[in-house]
């Protein structure tokens, strides 16, 4: 037996999210069928005003309801370094720590040739502009320890020792193949202070 409609649009709606297979997607559609109204109202909402109201900072490609985002704004931040990271969330990873006071550099994800990625796929153009900048004394690889953040960091490594940019990654406490969001702040507070030049 079918699901009627509106339930099977939403169960495939949810198929689409990461994660989530057939009997997550049922359930959850099943839970949404049985929240109050206003409760539903709120989650649509909520939707739509992240696809209306965030955009991607046009100085380091963070999300923001601003631009340029509230980190490239600040100027008290230290100007002479950029952190280069795949995605937004690695952002905010770093930022929780709060030893990092330089500015970021998205890329937007990583070269993975097994996947069709590409450097002109992911945000290089915009960051090789970016170190134009006189004020930039040192760039900081901080893809993830997996093969395509270290493929990553060492085409932007031959790309910017022409420029003779310091170029430094992060020191190895992070493990291999994790994800740089998802370490503590002490780890990832020592792979920052202690990285190495490249």
């Amino acid at each position: 037996m079918y699901y009627p409609e509106p339930i099977s649009k939403l169960i495939d709606s949810f198929m689409k999210l990461p994660g989530i297979g057939p009997k997550t997607a049922q359930r959850l559609a099943f839970y949404v069928l049985n929240m109050k109204e206003t409760d539903v109202v709120d989650f649509s909402k909520s939707l739509m005003d992240v696809k209306r109201e965030l955009q991607y900072c046009t100085v380091c490609g963070h999300i923001t309801d601003e631009d340029p985002c509230y980190i490239c704004s600040d100027k008290n931040r230290d100007r002479s370094m950029i952190c280069v990271v795949q995605d937004t969330k690695d952002v905010i990873a770093m930022e929780k720590m709060r030893e990092y006071n330089g500015l970021y550099h998205v890329l937007h994800g990583a070269i993975s040739p097994m996947d069709g990625i590409g450097p002109e796929d992911i945000n290089v153009p915009s960051l090789i502009e970016r170190l134009k900048d006189e004020n930039v004394k040192e760039l900081i690889l901080a893809t993830n320890p997996n093969i395509e953040g270290e493929t990553t960091a060492m085409y932007i490594t031959r790309l910017v020792k022409p420029i003779g940019i310091k170029t430094t990654r992060l020191a190895q406490g992070l493990s291999i193949g994790g994800d740089l969001e998802y370490a503590d702040e002490v780890t990832l507070s020592r792979a920052i202070e202690y990285r190495t030049e490249i």
